[in-house]
């Protein structure tokens, strides 16, 4: 009976299809089903551009996770599912440079390890038996070799201490340098493809393709895999000189997060492993692409900024290998910058533009730049084929998900995912991109979500939800969600108001400066000027409001919550409190250097000016803390700091740790009751309902 119960709780749970559930959410889509919508994503094509491959995550209920598994399409037909991992994804797909494999990574029981399969199917043969795992991986231009990261193993050193002193951490100390290592390999492709038995090692038993052996096997030759690289530094991203001979590389001195501000571009000959530094100013340097020829790379750099680079433009440049000089490129373009790649047609770029994504074309010699037109609102990712002028796109238009396509730049492009239509007959909202004047007249945008039978006589109750960043975005989406039921909300009655304040991304560098040194002040600015817009169009209720947000998001609406009694209800979700608490315990700590100008040392008042807890006596509106119990990014003290001081005031208030989690909610079950924790909060502060029970059957 238990077993019945615990099946048919987690069928309907799948479905969202219970009357319970429906009921309570008042709407014809439940939470379930908008966190059961699969993506799409990183698309490749094969040189030969025959073959697209790209992602699909769903939701794996059961296993409580999300599961990305890669699907084919061959010659433009209608795509199958390639791989399927039983526990676990199958990530980073390559191509092989003969057109005729897909590689990946998935752990299928012994850490990260790659695997190969024929783009005409069948069963995938694993190709690495690392005991540390691989990281990230790259083919050779012949294919003939494989490069790939992973960390240091642990020392016998490191064993013998834990072993007499127990687990003990230093700050800044712990962690394992990961180096490259090189793997010459070779594949019998007439075997592999299942056309002639793949002989084991051992001689004892006839095995093909698809019942595929472990290795060493006949099919795939290997050799020992020797590092490449070594010293006290760490290898992050890397790429093959279309030469084949040389890697460059991003190093740093560890892999802790604000490492990367220092990190350098160097090569290596894969041969002799002469190792050669060629870019290192006092900031991050970050390899990009190499030229076709190989003489050249692009690379981001903020040179000498070592104060601004968080909210100013990426900036991108050109190295030749010969000179050993550099000159910078898309100037032009007032945002930060994507390299998409470098191929024998030019230099390719995305970037946003307000609410749009585009692809732009860089002239390498010039650095002038050109937007392309692709009929699609948000371009955000394109692969090129080495070999013909096709391409592989991801990307959508506002009124849909995301799609893969496939064809030419310069033409209309062909659909090979169908995402969309999980949708189909869905009662989503209408997605207006509105502006107004700010307090101090700069120019905000704003995502409104209306109901299709808006009706423009009736004043609606108002939820705002407040992204992160602060340097994110907020685009017209047909299912927008994470924790907030947004959906729900417009078919229950009501607007949604997505406020790209002061500091979003997509409106160019000077608007991203904003609020340095006005964090909080500016920001509030911007959502209650946006309040009075709608206000003043007698499109809202004023006495039903309410505001939400996660990280920079949950730190405008603690801001909110002790800086005005306008709304109803708040719902602060991994949001900074006091920068004091923040700066001290954050893993990014030169971000709040950067954009209050000081440390808390330098200049109390700055910090004591832009934190939320300075008015904390002035507080007054019920406030939802929702909060990861691990969260480095925006550490908890911050959410028990705000409910201390709401508690000692006897305002409404409840704080909810999700146990286990960082500074994102990223399993669908937790997910899924963070969702429920604001729709109960909402319903009942906002709406003036009984606040609604999780449902438990």
């Amino acid at each position: 009976m238990a077993t019945f119960l615990k099946f048919r709780f987690v069928f309907l749970l799948f479905l969202g299809l219970t009357g319970n559930v429906r009921a309570q959410q008042g709407s014809s889509i439940s939470f379930e089903k908008v966190i059961s919508l699969k993506q799409v994503g990183s698309p490749l094509i094969s040189p030969d551009g025959k073959t697209v491959v790209y992602s699909v995550t769903s939701t794996d209920w059961t296993n409580n996770a999300y599961d990305t598994e890669l699907w084919l399409s061959r010659d433009g037909a209608a795509s199958q599912p390639l791989t399927r991992t039983a526990k676990g994804s199958s990530t980073s797909a390559r191509i092989t440079p003969d057109s005729k494999f897909v590689s990946f990574l998935a752990d299928r029981g012994e850490k990260n390890q790659l695997y190969i399969i024929p783009v005409t199917g069948g069963e995938a043969l694993q190709v690495t038996k690392d005991e540390d795992g691989v990281g990230n991986y790259e083919w050779s231009p012949d294919g003939k070799r494989l490069a790939y990261t992973k960390a240091e193993a642990e020392s016998k050193k490191d064993k013998t201490m834990k072993e007499r002193y127990g687990a003990f951490a230093i700050e800044g100390e712990e962690f394992k340098q990961s180096h490259l290592w090189l793997l010459n390999f070779h594949y019998d492709s007439i075997a592999l493809a299942g056309q002639v038995p793949c002989y084991p090692a051992k001689k004892d038993s006839l095995q093909t393709a698809t019942t595929p052996p472990s290795p060493p096997h006949d099919c795939i030759k290997l050799s020992v895999a020797r590092k490449l690289t070594s010293g006290n530094f760490h290898v992050t991203s890397f790429a093959w000189n279309p030469d084949g001979k040389t890697i460059a590389f991003n190093k740093q001195p560890n892999p802790l997060i604000n490492s990367s501000l220092r990190s350098d571009i160097a090569t290596i000959n894969a041969d002799t492993k002469e190792v050669k530094t060629l870019i290192s100013n006092p900031t991050g340097d970050f390899f990009s692409k190499w030229s076709p020829d190989g003489k050249a790379f692009v690379y981001s750099s903020s040179l000498n900024d070592s104060t601004t680079y968080f909210f100013k433009n990426n900036r991108l440049f050109l190295y030749d290998t010969q000179s050993g000089k550099s000159h910078e490129i898309a100037q032009a373009i007032d945002e930060n910058k994507s390299v998409l790649d470098w191929n024998k047609n030019g230099l390719y770029l995305n970037a946003l533009e307000k609410t749009r994504q585009k692809v732009f074309e860089v002239n390498p010699k010039t650095g002038k730049t050109k937007a392309l037109s692709l009929a699609l609102d948000l371009v955000n990712n394109v692969a090129f084929s080495k070999n013909t002028d096709l391409v592989a796109v991801s990307g959508r238009n506002h009124a849909d998900l995301g799609e893969i396509y496939t064809g030419k730049l310069n033409k209309s492009l062909k659909k090979l995912s169908n995402s969309t239509d999980q949708i189909k007959g869905w009662n989503t909202p209408v997605n207006e991109v509105i502006t107004w004047q700010s307090t101090d007249g700069a120019s905000i945008d704003g995502v409104l979500l209306k109901p299709r039978n808006f009706d423009a006589t009736k004043k609606y109750p108002l939820l705002i939800v407040i992204h992160g960043g602060p340097t994110g975005i907020d685009l017209p989406d047909p299912t927008p969600s994470y924790v907030y039921p947004m959906l729900q909300w417009v078919e229950k009655g009501a607007l949604v108001l997505r406020v790209n304040y002061r500091g979003s991304a997509g409106y160019g560098e000077k608007f991203r400066s904003l609020n340095v040194r006005n964090l909080g002040v500016g920001d509030m600015w911007d959502v209650m000027s946006g309040v009075d817009y709608l206000a003043k169009k007698g499109m809202i209720d004023t006495t039903r409001m309410g505001s939400m947000g996660w990280s920079q998001g949950g730190y405008i609406s603690a801001f909110l919550t002790t800086n005005t009694n306008r709304f109803k209800a708040i719902s602060v979700g991994a949001g900074i409190s006091n920068w004091i608490t923040y700066y001290v315990n954050t893993d990014i700590t030169p971000f709040t250097r950067q954009y209050l100008q000081a440390t808390p040392w330098s200049d109390m008042e700055i910090y004591l000016k832009t934190s939320p807890m300075t008015n904390i006596n002035k507080a007054s509106t019920p406030t939802l803390i929702q909060h990861g119990e691990f969260d480095k990014r925006v550490p908890i003290p911050n959410a028990y700091e705000l409910y201390r001081g709401l508690q000692d005031r006897g305002i409404p208030s409840r704080l909810i740790v999700y146990k286990g989690f960082g500074h994102g909610i990223n399993k669908p079950k937790e997910r899924l009751a963070a969702t429920w924790h604001n729709w109960q909060w909402f319903n009942h502060y906002v709406f003036g309902e009984k606040e609604p029970e999780l449902p438990v059957e």
